[in-house]
């Protein structure tokens, strides 16, 4: 498998994703958009949950915590294997690049750091579907009213995390979630692949290098 070539520099521009307008349009986002509609729909979710389908609260907030903490090995599997992947054919370049490539490329697009809601909410949906039918297998689909909502509040907290290492400065305490991602943005493509913690790098093996310490 053939990774994309590792950034350079620290480009402010941005990528051409689409030659419609429109369509461009629909791959930029900013913070306060996907916080109001993803925000939305996790409490229109939680809604259904309790509301409708008929959840308990210690169900919801039992399965809500299930989810939220299942996103980082999603985050991690995803970055690594969906994201990371392409070959030789033109399709699958064309994909890296959409969902993963012009990232790269210029990685301070702030319009481009967050996930658009167009888009985000059609990956979403698939997501939501795939779960109902593994927790249907098991004879309990109504999980999924639980489960989901957390899941997807993981990624929105790690998508403001991603956001935050690329535009900000970072606070102490979180310093060593800055230097991992640029690892994998400038030295290390394949290894350091969490974002939001790096607690799976360690158990999969993709910790990067740690920096040599200079000799006083």
């Amino acid at each position: 498998m053939k990774q994309h070539r590792v950034t350079t520099d620290f480009s402010t521009g941005q990528a051409q994703i689409f030659k419609n307008p429109f369509l461009e349009r629909l791959t930029k986002t900013n913070p306060a958009s996907n916080i109001v509609i993803y925000g939305i729909t996790i409490l229109l979710l939680g809604y259904l949950a309790i509301g409708v389908i008929g959840l308990s609260v210690i169900s919801f907030i039992t399965l809500f915590c299930i989810g939220f903490v299942s996103w980082t090995l999603a985050e991690y599997l995803l970055h690594r294997y969906l994201f990371h992947w392409y070959n030789d054919w033109k399709w699958t370049k064309r994909f890296h690049f959409i969902m993963h490539g012009s990232h790269h490329e210029y990685p301070k697009d702030k319009e481009r750091l967050l996930m658009p809601p167009v888009p985000g909410l059609i990956l979403a949906s698939l997501l939501f579907c795939i779960f109902y039918v593994l927790f249907w297998v098991f004879g309990v689909s109504k999980y999924t009213f639980g489960y989901f909502p957390g899941f997807f509040l993981g990624y929105l907290m790690y998508s403001f995390v991603h956001r935050a290492i690329h535009v900000k400065r970072p606070p102490k305490r979180f310093k060593y979630l800055w230097l991992h991602h640029n690892l994998h943005h400038y030295q290390y493509p394949d290894k350091a692949y969490g974002v939001s913690n790096t607690f799976w790098d360690k158990v999969f093996g993709t910790m990067p290098p740690k920096p040599r310490r200079k000799d006083a």
